[in-house]
């Protein structure tokens, strides 16, 4: 009987997280930066567009700058091309 309900309670809570992780829409984007003569392309996705679309901005900042200041100059460019993959 205890051994049941254990199975049941795992079972239970396996479906609960597939619902929520499937229940919610992502947003995927490809986004392409230039800065300071070196570019990048990086893919994201995130809950909002807005999220997705800072995501792959950070990301591909992250793989051309040097230090925090330029990753952070980086992002504040807009970038050279969006595309939206969903």
């Amino acid at each position: 009987m205890k051994i049941g309900l254990i199975v049941l309670a795992v079972v239970g809570f396996i479906g609960l997280l597939g619902y929520m992780s499937m229940g919610q829409k992502q947003h995927r984007v490809e986004v392409c930066v230039d800065f300071q003569g070196r570019k990048n392309c990086r893919v994201a996705s995130g809950p909002t567009r807005d999220a997705a679309l800072r995501t792959a901005t950070d990301n591909a900042c992250a793989t051309i700058t040097n230090g925090m200041t330029e990753s952070m100059a980086c992002s504040h460019n807009p970038p050279v091309s969006t595309k939206w993959l969903n």
